[in-house]
């Protein structure tokens, strides 16, 4: 059966808008006048879509979807905006939610760190509220985690155990935690005491964050943080038929256990042979840490610690050997790096590549960008390095103003140069980095056009960097299949191709920008069916 969409303006990256269209067998049979002539009226269903915008639906290149979905059986923290709520959600969760679930353990988030000057959170906080069950919640950038004193009594932590290598205990003048951990290697002597979660837990966390990126438009994603047996909650997701949209899953390595993971993430690669709407070619590598920890690495000082550049996960020749070597394996590298000296030391990675291994459409990926030092720049369109950026954080949110400009002064005002790195040729796709941001593309795609936070009235920050609507819808679509190697597959709609598309309710490049988040999605499709 052929389906036509009639009356809607179609509209599709890199092409004028255009009536109608013709679907037969999921994918995009004809498109406008041409759609018209093919119709016919005895056998065809048709679908009035006049006043309607269709386009196609949209990719996120960089999420964390398993995360939000544990995140979501957590206390409700996001969004709350004083200590006080925060610590009542933590009361309420704990009071409606036995301590014979996961061990007593209760894990949430994300709390908004600029709450407390400097992010510095306290465990008597959370004492006060639960003192006999360890507590732990993440921050929003996920750089970050606060704890209660059960926790760090649990994880051994005391003021004789040194910082970990590439990670931070706030303390107190006497040594003692205070209950903030920062990046995952301190992060991780308190998470990895975390009991191990059923694997119906974990498919139903799957299963929600599915719903939700699909219910936003989205119908595929990259999970850019896949530890060990998060594939197998992978394969047994979709065994059950839970997974509604497609996924790109990243393994993380670290300097410690590249090495030895090698030969476990080839294996767990091979599980998804044969299952199209989940691909494991993808390697996570973390560079720095975020800015809004302080733990970014950074070419000059941190203003407010001026002996301190960041945080450098990796020794430059261990991050080349270990690109080097996934490459050659066939991996895609998806590199975390938001500092300028981490995106130089990311870039002089994917250049050692070509040094080491054969020649082929690699596609490396460095995401976050946020801080590209002028020499840097150029290097992105020379090497074929997709810049993934985040569009809701490109407005001078209070992460910003209260953590990170503080940290870095007159730089604060150099992050994310898009209108730079467009006229420098770099490509560019978009990733959500949800839970640590909304999923929403209809709320985030606005903020790049007009730089301010979505629905505001301010006046914008780093004028100069707006992007036009049209380059920022390409980033969302098109722009993120071509990071996914789908380019011939999803993210326009053209005559060929899947027929994956969302209907809005209205057209957003005839609504002033600051707006186009009020647009309302009616319907998700999916390969020509209807998924919402």
């Amino acid at each position: 059966m052929r389906l036509f969409l009639d009356g809607a303006t179609i509209y599709s990256p890199g092409s004028p808008a255009r009536r109608g269209a013709l679907i037969a067998n999921g994918k995009i049979l004809a498109i406008g006048q041409k759609a018209l002539d093919l119709f016919d009226s005895a056998t065809d269903t048709r679908l009035d879509l006049t006043g309607k915008f269709v386009a196609p639906s949209f990719g996120d290149g960089h999420s964390h979807p398993l995360f939000a979905g544990r995140e979501a059986a957590g206390p409700a923290v996001t969004g709350l905006t004083s200590i006080p709520e925060i610590l009542a959600e933590i009361g309420r969760f704990a009071d409606t939610h036995p301590a014979d679930r996961n061990a007593g353990w209760i894990v949430g988030g994300a709390y908004e760190a600029a709450l407390v000057p400097g992010g510095d959170f306290e465990a008597s906080w959370i004492d006060e509220i639960v003192s006999d069950r360890p507590v732990v919640l993440h921050a929003a950038d996920h750089h970050t985690i606060w704890v209660n004193s059960k926790a760090l009594e649990i994880a051994g932590i005391t003021s004789q155990m040194p910082d970990p290598d590439g990670g931070s205990i706030a303390r107190t003048t006497s040594g003692a935690p205070k209950g903030t951990l920062r990046e995952p290697q301190a992060m991780n002597l308190i998470l990895a005491k975390i009991p191990t979660r059923t694997i119906d837990d974990e498919v139903d966390a799957l299963a929600y964050a599915s719903q939700k990126l699909l219910h936003q438009g989205v119908t595929y994603t990259n999970d850019s943080w896949v530890e060990p047996g998060m594939a197998q909650i992978y394969l047994e997701a979709y065994k059950r038929k839970v997974l509604d949209i497609d996924f790109n899953i990243s393994f993380l390595v670290s300097p410690e256990n590249w090495r030895e993971e090698s030969d476990r993430i080839c294996k767990e690669r091979a599980l998804f042979d044969g299952i199209a709407s989940i691909n494991a070619s993808s390697v996570k590598f973390l560079a720095d840490g975020a800015l809004s920890s302080g733990t970014a690495a950074l070419l000059e000082p941190y203003d407010d610690q001026p002996e301190f550049s960041g945080i450098k996960i990796w020794e430059d020749s261990e991050l080349f050997d270990a690109v080097a070597h996934f490459d050659a394996l066939g991996f895609q590298a998806h590199i975390h790096a938001i500092g300028d000296r981490a995106v130089r030391q990311a870039l002089d990675a994917i250049e050692e590549i070509s040094t080491r291994n054969p020649k082929r459409d690699r596609r490396p990926v460095i995401v976050h960008a946020q801080l590209i030092d002028d020499v840097d720049l150029p290097r992105f369109a020379a090497l074929g390095v997709i810049a993934n950026m985040q569009p809701l954080w490109m407005y001078l949110d209070p992460m910003n103003k209260k953590l990170i400009a503080p940290r870095i002064g007159y730089r604060n005002d150099l992050q994310y140069r898009m209108r730079d790195m467009i006229n420098a040729g770099v490509a560019i796709a978009y990733g959500s980095d949800w839970p640590i941001t909304s999923e929403s593309p209809l709320l985030a795609l606005g903020v790049p056009v007009h730089r301010t936070e979505p629905g505001s009235v301010e006046l914008p920050w780093q004028e100069d960097q707006a992007i036009t609507l049209e380059e920022s819808w390409a980033f969302y679509t098109s722009q993120i299949a071509y990071q996914n190697f789908r380019e011939h597959e999803v993210g326009r709609l053209e005559v060929g191709m899947r027929a994956d598309f969302i209907i809005l309710n209205q057209n957003p490049f005839s609504m002033n920008p600051r707006d186009i988040h009020k647009t309302e999605i009616e319907a998700v499709y999916k390969a020509g069916v209807p998924a919402i």
